[in-house]
């Protein structure tokens, strides 16, 4: 993930071409105030060579509320744009889950995941309804009321996470060998074994990212 067009840039400058490493085009809801009319453009014209884009979205935590009307013009801006709408979206939703859903639902973008979902229950059904998906990662499952969300998700729309550097497992940053440890927590929930779970995340992602055909 990036949080904007300078920093995707970089990350794909740095990261060259690496099997499984994807470097998505981010706006960050919480960087909107700063971001001027040529920030937006200059996303705009990098979206043809971007395979994936995020993290964008909303927030309208008291962090992000300020900035409320600016994140709804780049998130509409973006979501306008066929080209975008056609990727997979990495999806920031705190605090404006119903209006994040509104408007994917209204670009028909059903390959949006909405990243570390904790909004209301009652909009699970209009989420799941639109198809899009939810991921999760290692300090999310240890939240008790993310727990009884989970139990909400179907398990056909999950996909893993890790969300580092912000999240830390055994006091550093996370990282993708950390996944594993998820299983067991996911079996629990879906009342399976971590075969049966294991299963099912393979499965997604290849729904989410169909594997390349051979000709």
């Amino acid at each position: 993930m990036s949080e904007d067009p300078g920093q995707y840039r970089m990350l794909r400058t740095r990261l060259g071409r690496r099997p499984g490493v994807v470097p998505a085009l981010g706006m960050h809801p919480l960087h909107a105030a700063s971001f001027t009319p040529a920030d937006l453009a200059r996303f705009l014209r990098l979206l043809p060579d971007a395979p994936w884009i995020g993290e964008i979205g909303l927030d309208f935590s008291p962090a992000g509320r300020p900035s409320r009307r600016a994140q709804l013009r780049i998130f509409e801006a973006i979501l306008s744009d066929p080209r975008a709408s056609a990727l997979p979206l990495t999806i920031h939703s705190r605090g404006a889950e119903r209006e994040t859903i509104e408007r994917l639902t209204q670009a028909g973008a059903s390959r949006a995941i909405l990243h570390w979902y904790t909004g209301p229950p009652g909009l699970l059904e209009e989420a799941v309804n639109a198809g899009l998906w939810f991921s999760v990662n290692p300090t999310m499952t240890a939240s008790a009321r993310a727990q009884r969300l989970l139990q909400e998700i179907p398990p056909d729309r999950v996909l893993l996470e890790t969300d580092g550097p912000f999240t830390r497992h055994h006091g550093r940053p996370s990282r993708p060998s950390d996944l594993p440890a998820l299983l067991p927590r996911l079996a629990a929930l879906w009342s399976t074994d971590e075969d049966g779970a294991r299963n099912q995340l393979n499965a997604n992602q290849r729904v989410f990212i169909p594997p390349p055909t051979t000709p």
